[in-house]
Protein backbone atom coordinates (compact mmCIF):
# COMPACT_ATOMS: atom_id res chain seq x y z
CA UNK A 1 0.00 0.00 0.00
CA UNK A 2 2.91 2.33 0.73
CA UNK A 3 4.39 1.73 -2.71
CA UNK A 4 0.99 2.09 -4.41
CA UNK A 5 0.52 5.47 -2.72
CA UNK A 6 3.77 6.63 -4.37
CA UNK A 7 2.46 5.84 -7.87
CA UNK A 8 0.87 8.27 -10.30
CA UNK A 9 -0.24 6.61 -13.54
CA UNK A 10 -1.51 9.08 -16.12
CA UNK A 11 -1.99 9.56 -19.85
CA UNK A 12 -1.25 12.57 -22.00
CA UNK A 13 -4.08 13.04 -24.51
CA UNK A 14 -4.99 15.67 -27.07
CA UNK A 15 -6.16 16.54 -30.55
CA UNK A 16 -3.47 15.99 -33.22
CA UNK A 17 -0.74 18.64 -33.33
CA UNK A 18 -1.54 20.08 -29.91
CA UNK A 19 2.00 19.22 -28.76
CA UNK A 20 1.37 15.98 -26.89
CA UNK A 21 4.64 14.18 -27.64
CA UNK A 22 6.54 17.42 -27.06
CA UNK A 23 4.95 17.77 -23.62
CA UNK A 24 5.80 14.14 -22.87
CA UNK A 25 9.45 14.91 -23.58
CA UNK A 26 9.31 18.10 -21.51
CA UNK A 27 7.87 16.29 -18.50
CA UNK A 28 10.60 13.66 -18.71
CA UNK A 29 13.21 16.41 -19.03
CA UNK A 30 12.00 18.24 -15.91
CA UNK A 31 11.95 14.96 -13.98
CA UNK A 32 15.62 14.47 -14.98
CA UNK A 33 14.67 11.25 -16.79
CA UNK A 34 16.41 12.58 -19.92
CA UNK A 35 19.04 15.25 -20.36
CA UNK A 36 17.90 16.79 -23.63
CA UNK A 37 14.40 16.96 -25.07
CA UNK A 38 13.97 15.81 -28.62
CA UNK A 39 11.70 17.26 -31.27
CA UNK A 40 9.06 15.32 -33.14
CA UNK A 41 10.70 15.99 -36.48
CA UNK A 42 14.27 15.71 -35.19
CA UNK A 43 15.36 18.98 -36.78
CA UNK A 44 18.99 19.92 -36.90
CA UNK A 45 21.05 17.88 -34.44
CA UNK A 46 18.06 16.97 -32.30
CA UNK A 47 16.83 13.40 -32.09
CA UNK A 48 13.24 12.23 -32.27
CA UNK A 49 11.11 12.15 -29.13
CA UNK A 50 11.73 9.21 -26.81
CA UNK A 51 8.08 8.22 -26.91
CA UNK A 52 7.91 8.12 -30.73
CA UNK A 53 10.12 5.12 -31.50
CA UNK A 54 8.45 3.53 -34.52
CA UNK A 55 10.17 4.44 -37.81
CA UNK A 56 6.89 5.61 -39.31
CA UNK A 57 6.34 7.94 -36.34
CA UNK A 58 9.77 9.49 -36.76
CA UNK A 59 9.29 9.95 -40.49
CA UNK A 60 5.84 11.57 -40.25
CA UNK A 61 6.26 13.44 -36.98
CA UNK A 62 3.11 11.94 -35.47
CA UNK A 63 2.34 9.35 -32.82
CA UNK A 64 0.57 6.28 -34.20
CA UNK A 65 0.93 4.05 -31.14
CA UNK A 66 0.95 4.57 -27.39
CA UNK A 67 4.21 4.52 -25.44
CA UNK A 68 5.13 4.08 -21.79
CA UNK A 69 7.65 6.15 -19.85
CA UNK A 70 8.40 5.51 -16.17
CA UNK A 71 10.43 7.97 -14.11
CA UNK A 72 10.62 9.47 -10.63
CA UNK A 73 9.85 12.95 -9.37
CA UNK A 74 9.88 14.15 -5.76
CA UNK A 75 10.19 10.57 -4.52
CA UNK A 76 7.08 9.56 -6.47
CA UNK A 77 7.02 7.03 -9.31
CA UNK A 78 5.33 8.40 -12.42
CA UNK A 79 4.02 6.09 -15.13
CA UNK A 80 3.35 8.30 -18.15
CA UNK A 81 1.44 6.81 -21.07
CA UNK A 82 1.74 8.82 -24.27
CA UNK A 83 -1.10 8.21 -26.72
CA UNK A 84 -1.82 8.76 -30.42
CA UNK A 85 -3.61 12.03 -30.99
CA UNK A 86 -5.13 11.22 -34.36
CA UNK A 87 -8.76 10.10 -34.36
CA UNK A 88 -7.86 7.15 -36.61
CA UNK A 89 -6.19 5.55 -33.58
CA UNK A 90 -9.06 6.08 -31.12
CA UNK A 91 -9.06 2.45 -30.05
CA UNK A 92 -5.42 2.60 -28.93
CA UNK A 93 -6.12 5.73 -26.90
CA UNK A 94 -9.21 4.15 -25.34
CA UNK A 95 -7.18 1.11 -24.26
CA UNK A 96 -4.61 3.35 -22.61
CA UNK A 97 -7.33 5.22 -20.73
CA UNK A 98 -8.44 1.89 -19.28
CA UNK A 99 -5.02 1.62 -17.65
CA UNK A 100 -4.56 5.06 -16.03
CA UNK A 101 -5.87 6.92 -13.00
CA UNK A 102 -5.65 10.44 -14.41
CA UNK A 103 -5.28 12.26 -17.73
CA UNK A 104 -3.48 15.42 -18.79
CA UNK A 105 -5.44 17.03 -21.61
CA UNK A 106 -3.66 19.46 -23.93
CA UNK A 107 -5.51 22.34 -25.51
CA UNK A 108 -3.99 24.43 -28.28
CA UNK A 109 -4.12 28.09 -27.19
CA UNK A 110 -5.11 29.18 -30.70
CA UNK A 111 -7.54 26.40 -31.62
CA UNK A 112 -9.25 25.76 -28.31
CA UNK A 113 -11.48 22.71 -28.03
CA UNK A 114 -11.22 20.61 -31.18
CA UNK A 115 -13.24 17.58 -32.23
CA UNK A 116 -10.89 14.94 -30.83
CA UNK A 117 -10.51 16.96 -27.60
CA UNK A 118 -14.26 16.80 -27.07
CA UNK A 119 -14.35 13.04 -27.67
CA UNK A 120 -11.50 12.42 -25.25
CA UNK A 121 -13.11 14.52 -22.53
CA UNK A 122 -16.25 12.42 -22.96
CA UNK A 123 -14.26 9.18 -22.69
CA UNK A 124 -12.61 10.39 -19.49
CA UNK A 125 -15.97 11.39 -18.03
CA UNK A 126 -17.42 7.99 -18.88
CA UNK A 127 -14.51 6.13 -17.28
CA UNK A 128 -14.43 8.41 -14.23
CA UNK A 129 -10.91 9.63 -14.99
CA UNK A 130 -10.08 13.07 -13.51
CA UNK A 131 -8.58 15.48 -16.04
CA UNK A 132 -5.84 18.09 -15.61
CA UNK A 133 -5.88 20.64 -18.44
CA UNK A 134 -2.76 22.21 -19.93
CA UNK A 135 -3.28 25.13 -22.32
CA UNK A 136 -0.28 24.79 -24.60
CA UNK A 137 1.53 27.13 -27.03
CA UNK A 138 0.82 30.30 -25.05
CA UNK A 139 4.03 31.69 -26.51
CA UNK A 140 2.23 31.91 -29.87
CA UNK A 141 -0.75 34.06 -30.93
CA UNK A 142 -4.01 32.59 -29.68
CA UNK A 143 -7.31 33.20 -27.97
CA UNK A 144 -8.21 34.97 -24.74
CA UNK A 145 -7.64 32.96 -21.57
CA UNK A 146 -11.09 33.76 -20.14
CA UNK A 147 -12.68 32.76 -23.44
CA UNK A 148 -11.05 29.33 -23.21
CA UNK A 149 -12.26 28.93 -19.62
CA UNK A 150 -15.82 29.73 -20.70
CA UNK A 151 -15.58 27.22 -23.56
CA UNK A 152 -14.47 24.40 -21.25
CA UNK A 153 -17.28 25.11 -18.81
CA UNK A 154 -20.05 25.52 -21.39
CA UNK A 155 -19.15 22.55 -23.57
CA UNK A 156 -18.13 20.01 -20.93
CA UNK A 157 -20.14 21.15 -17.91
CA UNK A 158 -16.78 20.99 -16.19
CA UNK A 159 -15.68 23.86 -13.98
CA UNK A 160 -12.18 25.05 -14.96
CA UNK A 161 -10.10 26.02 -11.94
CA UNK A 162 -6.85 27.74 -12.96
CA UNK A 163 -3.77 26.83 -10.94
CA UNK A 164 -1.47 28.97 -13.10
CA UNK A 165 -2.49 32.05 -15.05
CA UNK A 166 -0.67 33.85 -17.87
CA UNK A 167 0.66 37.36 -17.61
CA UNK A 168 0.41 38.69 -21.15
CA UNK A 169 -1.78 37.63 -24.04
CA UNK A 170 -1.13 34.53 -26.13
CA UNK A 171 1.91 35.24 -28.27
CA UNK A 172 3.33 37.72 -25.75
CA UNK A 173 3.79 35.66 -22.61
CA UNK A 174 5.45 37.75 -19.92
CA UNK A 175 5.22 35.19 -17.13
CA UNK A 176 2.93 32.96 -15.07
CA UNK A 177 1.18 33.49 -11.77
CA UNK A 178 0.86 30.47 -9.50
CA UNK A 179 -2.61 30.99 -7.98
CA UNK A 180 -1.34 29.48 -4.72
CA UNK A 181 1.28 32.27 -4.51
CA UNK A 182 -0.26 35.36 -6.17
CA UNK A 183 2.34 37.69 -4.67
CA UNK A 184 4.93 36.52 -7.19
CA UNK A 185 5.29 36.04 -10.92
CA UNK A 186 7.37 33.37 -12.60
CA UNK A 187 9.38 34.76 -15.50
CA UNK A 188 11.02 32.44 -18.03
CA UNK A 189 14.06 32.73 -20.25
CA UNK A 190 13.75 30.36 -23.18
CA UNK A 191 16.57 28.00 -24.01
CA UNK A 192 17.54 27.80 -27.70
CA UNK A 193 15.24 25.27 -29.35
CA UNK A 194 13.70 24.24 -26.04
CA UNK A 195 16.09 21.30 -25.63
CA UNK A 196 16.84 22.28 -22.02
CA UNK A 197 14.73 23.58 -19.15
CA UNK A 198 13.77 27.24 -19.45
CA UNK A 199 15.44 29.38 -16.79
CA UNK A 200 12.84 30.36 -14.17
CA UNK A 201 12.94 33.58 -12.10
CA UNK A 202 10.60 34.42 -9.21
CA UNK A 203 9.60 38.10 -9.42
CA UNK A 204 7.86 39.85 -6.46
CA UNK A 205 4.42 41.29 -7.25
CA UNK A 206 5.50 44.92 -6.79
CA UNK A 207 8.34 44.52 -9.25
CA UNK A 208 6.16 42.59 -11.68
CA UNK A 209 3.55 45.36 -11.58
CA UNK A 210 6.20 47.97 -12.29
CA UNK A 211 7.85 46.04 -15.11
CA UNK A 212 4.81 44.47 -16.78
CA UNK A 213 2.28 47.26 -16.19
CA UNK A 214 -1.06 46.58 -17.89
CA UNK A 215 -0.30 42.90 -18.44
CA UNK A 216 0.18 42.30 -14.72
CA UNK A 217 -2.86 44.39 -13.83
CA UNK A 218 -5.06 42.51 -16.31
CA UNK A 219 -3.89 39.11 -15.09
CA UNK A 220 -4.51 40.07 -11.46
CA UNK A 221 -8.02 41.33 -12.26
CA UNK A 222 -8.85 38.15 -14.18
CA UNK A 223 -7.70 35.96 -11.29
CA UNK A 224 -9.75 38.02 -8.84
CA UNK A 225 -12.79 37.60 -11.09
CA UNK A 226 -12.29 33.86 -11.29
CA UNK A 227 -11.91 33.61 -7.51
CA UNK A 228 -15.19 35.45 -6.93
CA UNK A 229 -17.00 33.09 -9.31
CA UNK A 230 -15.78 29.97 -7.52
CA UNK A 231 -13.02 29.16 -9.95
CA UNK A 232 -10.46 27.98 -7.38
CA UNK A 233 -9.21 24.40 -7.23
CA UNK A 234 -11.42 21.98 -5.28
CA UNK A 235 -9.75 18.56 -4.79
CA UNK A 236 -13.04 16.72 -4.20
CA UNK A 237 -14.70 18.21 -7.28
CA UNK A 238 -11.62 17.35 -9.36
CA UNK A 239 -11.56 13.70 -8.29
CA UNK A 240 -15.32 13.48 -8.84
CA UNK A 241 -14.91 14.70 -12.42
CA UNK A 242 -16.76 17.96 -11.83
CA UNK A 243 -13.81 20.33 -12.27
CA UNK A 244 -10.46 20.43 -14.04
CA UNK A 245 -7.33 22.23 -12.78
CA UNK A 246 -5.95 24.41 -15.59
CA UNK A 247 -2.32 25.24 -16.31
CA UNK A 248 -0.87 27.52 -18.98
CA UNK A 249 2.48 27.24 -20.70
CA UNK A 250 4.46 26.23 -23.76
CA UNK A 251 5.75 22.66 -23.94
CA UNK A 252 8.25 23.28 -26.74
CA UNK A 253 9.83 26.11 -24.73
CA UNK A 254 9.51 24.16 -21.44
CA UNK A 255 7.50 26.99 -19.90
CA UNK A 256 5.12 26.02 -17.11
CA UNK A 257 6.03 22.34 -17.38
CA UNK A 258 7.55 22.06 -13.90
CA UNK A 259 4.33 23.32 -12.33
CA UNK A 260 2.36 20.77 -14.31
CA UNK A 261 4.71 17.98 -13.26
CA UNK A 262 4.33 18.98 -9.62
CA UNK A 263 0.56 19.00 -10.08
CA UNK A 264 0.59 15.38 -11.25
CA UNK A 265 2.29 14.47 -7.96
CA UNK A 266 0.11 16.71 -5.79
CA UNK A 267 -3.30 16.41 -7.46
CA UNK A 268 -3.50 13.16 -9.45
CA UNK A 269 -4.91 10.21 -7.49
CA UNK A 270 -2.87 7.18 -6.51
CA UNK A 271 -4.07 3.72 -7.63
CA UNK A 272 -7.36 2.67 -6.06
CA UNK A 273 -9.75 -0.30 -6.15
CA UNK A 274 -10.81 -1.13 -9.71
CA UNK A 275 -14.15 -2.28 -11.06
CA UNK A 276 -14.52 -5.97 -11.93
CA UNK A 277 -16.59 -7.59 -14.66
CA UNK A 278 -19.03 -8.98 -12.07
CA UNK A 279 -19.68 -5.54 -10.60
CA UNK A 280 -17.39 -5.86 -7.59
CA UNK A 281 -14.12 -4.04 -7.01
CA UNK A 282 -10.57 -5.32 -6.71
CA UNK A 283 -8.81 -3.71 -3.71
CA UNK A 284 -5.27 -2.47 -4.22
CA UNK A 285 -3.99 -4.73 -1.43
CA UNK A 286 -5.59 -7.90 -2.87
CA UNK A 287 -3.34 -10.58 -4.44
CA UNK A 288 -1.75 -9.69 -7.77
CA UNK A 289 -4.00 -8.83 -10.69
CA UNK A 290 -3.22 -7.01 -13.91
CA UNK A 291 -4.88 -5.80 -17.10
CA UNK A 292 -3.32 -6.32 -20.54
CA UNK A 293 -4.12 -3.04 -22.29
CA UNK A 294 -1.71 -3.17 -25.21
CA UNK A 295 0.25 -5.59 -27.37
CA UNK A 296 3.27 -4.38 -29.35
CA UNK A 297 5.64 -6.35 -31.55
CA UNK A 298 9.12 -5.64 -32.83
CA UNK A 299 10.03 -2.89 -30.39
CA UNK A 300 13.43 -4.59 -30.38
CA UNK A 301 14.23 -5.13 -34.07
CA UNK A 302 17.12 -7.48 -33.25
CA UNK A 303 14.90 -9.91 -31.34
CA UNK A 304 11.56 -9.61 -33.17
CA UNK A 305 9.71 -10.20 -29.92
CA UNK A 306 6.25 -9.23 -28.76
CA UNK A 307 5.43 -7.39 -25.54
CA UNK A 308 2.19 -7.40 -23.59
CA UNK A 309 1.81 -4.18 -21.59
CA UNK A 310 0.18 -4.98 -18.26
CA UNK A 311 -1.12 -2.43 -15.78
CA UNK A 312 -0.65 -3.79 -12.27
CA UNK A 313 -4.02 -3.29 -10.59
CA UNK A 314 -3.51 -4.97 -7.23
CA UNK A 315 -0.92 -6.77 -5.16
CA UNK A 316 2.76 -7.16 -5.96
CA UNK A 317 4.14 -8.43 -9.25
CA UNK A 318 7.36 -10.42 -8.99
CA UNK A 319 9.31 -11.51 -12.03
CA UNK A 320 9.14 -15.26 -12.50
CA UNK A 321 5.79 -15.70 -10.81
CA UNK A 322 3.24 -17.87 -12.60
CA UNK A 323 -0.10 -16.13 -13.05
CA UNK A 324 -3.40 -17.26 -14.55
CA UNK A 325 -5.03 -15.89 -17.67
CA UNK A 326 -8.71 -15.38 -16.80
CA UNK A 327 -9.98 -15.95 -20.35
CA UNK A 328 -8.56 -19.48 -20.60
CA UNK A 329 -7.76 -20.45 -17.02
CA UNK A 330 -4.29 -21.43 -18.18
CA UNK A 331 -1.05 -20.48 -16.40
CA UNK A 332 1.36 -17.93 -17.80
CA UNK A 333 5.01 -17.71 -16.71
CA UNK A 334 6.46 -14.21 -16.29
CA UNK A 335 10.15 -15.06 -16.65
CA UNK A 336 10.86 -12.15 -19.01
CA UNK A 337 9.41 -8.97 -17.49
CA UNK A 338 10.63 -5.49 -18.36
CA UNK A 339 10.20 -1.92 -17.26
CA UNK A 340 9.79 0.25 -20.35
CA UNK A 341 10.97 3.77 -21.20
CA UNK A 342 9.90 4.42 -24.77
CA UNK A 343 11.80 1.86 -26.84
CA UNK A 344 14.38 1.25 -24.11
CA UNK A 345 13.72 -1.38 -21.48
CA UNK A 346 15.32 -3.14 -18.55
CA UNK A 347 14.42 -6.17 -16.45
CA UNK A 348 12.02 -5.50 -13.61
CA UNK A 349 12.01 -7.68 -10.51
CA UNK A 350 9.07 -6.15 -8.64
CA UNK A 351 6.17 -3.90 -9.60
CA UNK A 352 3.33 -2.38 -7.61
CA UNK A 353 -0.21 -1.15 -8.36
CA UNK A 354 -0.07 1.58 -10.98
CA UNK A 355 3.13 0.29 -12.59
CA UNK A 356 3.22 -0.96 -16.17
CA UNK A 357 5.12 -4.19 -16.81
CA UNK A 358 6.13 -5.41 -20.25
CA UNK A 359 5.84 -9.18 -20.54
CA UNK A 360 8.06 -10.42 -23.38
CA UNK A 361 7.16 -13.19 -25.82
CA UNK A 362 3.56 -13.13 -24.63
CA UNK A 363 2.12 -14.82 -27.71
CA UNK A 364 -0.80 -16.34 -25.81
CA UNK A 365 -2.03 -13.03 -24.36
CA UNK A 366 -4.56 -10.68 -25.93
CA UNK A 367 -5.61 -7.08 -25.38
CA UNK A 368 -8.17 -6.96 -22.57
CA UNK A 369 -6.88 -10.08 -20.80
CA UNK A 370 -6.92 -10.23 -17.01
CA UNK A 371 -3.98 -11.89 -15.26
CA UNK A 372 -4.21 -12.87 -11.62
CA UNK A 373 -2.60 -14.80 -8.79
CA UNK A 374 -4.87 -16.30 -6.16
CA UNK A 375 -8.69 -16.11 -6.31
CA UNK A 376 -10.07 -15.65 -9.83
CA UNK A 377 -10.77 -12.07 -10.91
CA UNK A 378 -11.64 -10.56 -14.27
CA UNK A 379 -11.81 -6.93 -15.35
CA UNK A 380 -14.47 -5.66 -17.78
CA UNK A 381 -13.75 -6.38 -21.47
CA UNK A 382 -12.41 -3.63 -23.69
CA UNK A 383 -14.78 -2.47 -26.41
CA UNK A 384 -14.08 -2.88 -30.10
CA UNK A 385 -15.02 0.19 -32.09
CA UNK A 386 -17.15 0.06 -35.20
CA UNK A 387 -14.95 0.09 -38.32
CA UNK A 388 -15.82 2.51 -41.10
CA UNK A 389 -13.13 1.68 -43.66
CA UNK A 390 -12.55 -1.68 -45.33
CA UNK A 391 -9.89 -3.00 -47.70
CA UNK A 392 -8.98 -6.39 -49.09
CA UNK A 393 -5.30 -7.10 -48.36
CA UNK A 394 -3.10 -9.35 -50.49
CA UNK A 395 0.63 -10.10 -50.53
CA UNK A 396 2.59 -8.45 -53.31
CA UNK A 397 4.76 -11.57 -53.54
CA UNK A 398 2.79 -14.82 -53.17
CA UNK A 399 6.08 -16.48 -52.27
CA UNK A 400 5.91 -14.56 -48.98
CA UNK A 401 2.52 -16.04 -48.03
CA UNK A 402 3.77 -17.50 -44.76
CA UNK A 403 5.17 -14.14 -43.62
CA UNK A 404 1.97 -12.47 -44.88
CA UNK A 405 -0.28 -14.69 -42.77
CA UNK A 406 1.91 -14.33 -39.70
CA UNK A 407 2.05 -10.55 -40.01
CA UNK A 408 -1.68 -10.05 -40.53
CA UNK A 409 -2.47 -12.35 -37.60
CA UNK A 410 -0.08 -10.45 -35.35
CA UNK A 411 -1.44 -7.01 -36.30
CA UNK A 412 -4.93 -8.32 -35.57
CA UNK A 413 -3.86 -9.55 -32.13
CA UNK A 414 -2.24 -6.20 -31.37
CA UNK A 415 -5.43 -4.38 -32.34
CA UNK A 416 -3.78 -2.39 -35.13
CA UNK A 417 -6.73 -3.33 -37.36
CA UNK A 418 -9.61 -5.78 -37.27
CA UNK A 419 -9.25 -8.75 -39.62
CA UNK A 420 -12.35 -10.20 -41.30
CA UNK A 421 -12.65 -13.39 -43.33
CA UNK A 422 -15.32 -15.15 -45.37
CA UNK A 423 -15.66 -18.43 -47.24
CA UNK A 424 -16.12 -16.50 -50.49
CA UNK A 425 -12.86 -14.53 -50.29
CA UNK A 426 -10.76 -17.16 -48.55
CA UNK A 427 -7.80 -16.77 -46.18
CA UNK A 428 -5.51 -15.48 -48.94
CA UNK A 429 -7.58 -12.29 -49.23
CA UNK A 430 -8.73 -11.22 -45.76
CA UNK A 431 -10.46 -7.90 -45.30
CA UNK A 432 -8.96 -5.28 -43.00
CA UNK A 433 -11.44 -3.14 -41.07
CA UNK A 434 -10.35 0.15 -39.52
CA UNK A 435 -11.74 3.14 -37.66
CA UNK A 436 -9.64 5.47 -39.83
CA UNK A 437 -7.67 5.11 -43.08
CA UNK A 438 -4.33 5.92 -41.46
CA UNK A 439 -4.47 2.49 -39.80
CA UNK A 440 -4.00 1.01 -43.28
CA UNK A 441 -0.82 3.06 -43.69
CA UNK A 442 0.52 1.52 -40.49
CA UNK A 443 -0.33 -1.96 -41.78
CA UNK A 444 1.48 -1.40 -45.08
CA UNK A 445 4.53 0.06 -43.37
CA UNK A 446 4.82 -2.68 -40.76
CA UNK A 447 4.10 -5.53 -43.18
CA UNK A 448 6.93 -4.37 -45.43
CA UNK A 449 9.56 -3.39 -42.87
CA UNK A 450 8.83 -5.74 -39.97
CA UNK A 451 7.47 -8.85 -41.65
CA UNK A 452 9.19 -8.53 -45.05
CA UNK A 453 5.85 -9.11 -46.75
CA UNK A 454 4.75 -6.01 -48.72
CA UNK A 455 1.01 -5.88 -49.29
CA UNK A 456 -1.43 -4.21 -51.65
CA UNK A 457 -4.83 -2.92 -50.53
CA UNK A 458 -8.05 -2.80 -52.50
CA UNK A 459 -10.65 -0.51 -50.87
CA UNK A 460 -14.20 -1.81 -50.55
CA UNK A 461 -17.27 0.39 -50.92
CA UNK A 462 -18.51 -0.25 -47.39
CA UNK A 463 -18.73 2.28 -44.56
CA UNK A 464 -21.16 0.76 -42.05
CA UNK A 465 -20.80 -2.41 -39.97
CA UNK A 466 -23.43 -4.13 -37.85
CA UNK A 467 -23.24 -7.27 -35.73
CA UNK A 468 -25.52 -10.13 -36.69
CA UNK A 469 -25.67 -13.92 -36.38
CA UNK A 470 -24.86 -16.69 -38.86
CA UNK A 471 -28.42 -16.76 -40.19
CA UNK A 472 -28.42 -12.99 -40.66
CA UNK A 473 -25.11 -13.18 -42.53
CA UNK A 474 -26.46 -15.87 -44.83
CA UNK A 475 -29.58 -13.78 -45.48
CA UNK A 476 -27.45 -10.78 -46.45
CA UNK A 477 -25.29 -12.82 -48.82
CA UNK A 478 -28.29 -14.24 -50.67
CA UNK A 479 -30.23 -10.98 -50.84
CA UNK A 480 -30.73 -9.56 -54.33
CA UNK A 481 -32.16 -6.28 -53.06
CA UNK A 482 -29.51 -5.17 -50.58
CA UNK A 483 -25.90 -4.53 -51.49
CA UNK A 484 -23.75 -5.80 -48.66
CA UNK A 485 -21.55 -8.62 -47.44
CA UNK A 486 -21.25 -10.73 -44.29
CA UNK A 487 -17.86 -11.57 -42.82
CA UNK A 488 -16.51 -13.04 -39.59
CA UNK A 489 -14.23 -11.06 -37.30
CA UNK A 490 -11.28 -13.34 -36.61
CA UNK A 491 -10.47 -12.38 -33.02
CA UNK A 492 -13.92 -13.06 -31.54
CA UNK A 493 -15.82 -14.85 -34.35
CA UNK A 494 -18.52 -12.15 -34.39
CA UNK A 495 -20.43 -12.04 -37.70
CA UNK A 496 -20.37 -8.54 -39.17
CA UNK A 497 -22.75 -7.32 -41.86
CA UNK A 498 -21.07 -4.68 -44.04
CA UNK A 499 -23.09 -2.07 -45.95
CA UNK A 500 -22.26 0.92 -48.18
CA UNK A 501 -24.55 3.22 -46.17
CA UNK A 502 -27.19 3.37 -43.44
CA UNK A 503 -29.84 3.35 -46.17
CA UNK A 504 -28.74 -0.16 -47.09
CA UNK A 505 -28.98 -1.14 -43.43
CA UNK A 506 -32.60 0.01 -43.37
CA UNK A 507 -33.29 -1.88 -46.58
CA UNK A 508 -31.94 -5.09 -45.07
CA UNK A 509 -34.05 -4.67 -41.93
CA UNK A 510 -37.18 -4.21 -44.03
CA UNK A 511 -36.42 -7.29 -46.14
CA UNK A 512 -35.35 -9.48 -43.21
CA UNK A 513 -37.18 -8.29 -40.06
CA UNK A 514 -36.42 -11.60 -38.34
CA UNK A 515 -32.66 -10.95 -38.52
CA UNK A 516 -32.01 -7.86 -36.38
CA UNK A 517 -28.73 -6.00 -36.67
CA UNK A 518 -26.86 -4.81 -33.60
CA UNK A 519 -25.05 -1.44 -33.71
CA UNK A 520 -21.38 -1.42 -32.73
CA UNK A 521 -19.68 1.21 -30.59
CA UNK A 522 -18.66 4.14 -32.77
CA UNK A 523 -15.27 5.76 -32.24
CA UNK A 524 -16.90 8.89 -30.81
CA UNK A 525 -19.00 6.96 -28.30
CA UNK A 526 -17.87 5.94 -24.84
CA UNK A 527 -20.44 3.38 -23.66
Amino acid sequence: MTEAARRRTFAVISHPDAGKSTLTEALALHARAITSAGAVHGKGDRRGVASDWMEMEKARGISVTSAVLQFSHRDQVLNLLDTPGHADFSEDTYRVLAAVDCAVMLIDAAKGLEEQTRKLFDVCRHRGIPVITFVNKWDRPGREALELMDEIESEFRLRPTPVTWPVGIAGDLRGLIDVRDPEHMLRYTRMPGGSKEAAEETVPAARAAAEEGEDWERASEELELLGESGGLHDPEAFLAGKSTPVFFGAALSNIGVRLLLDAVVDLAPAPAARELADGGRQPVDAPFSGLVFKMQANMDRSHRDRIAFVRVCSGVFERGMTVTRAASGRPFATKYAHSVFGQDRSSVETAYPGDVVGLVNAASLRVGDTLYDGPRVEFPPMPTFAPEHFSVVRPVDIGRSKQFRRGIAQLDEEGVVQVLVSDVRGEQAPVLAAVGPMQFDVVQHRMEFEFSAPVKLEPLAYSVARATDTAGGEALNRSRLVHGEAMVRVKDQVVLALFPSRWHVSSFEREFPDHPLEPLIAAHETG
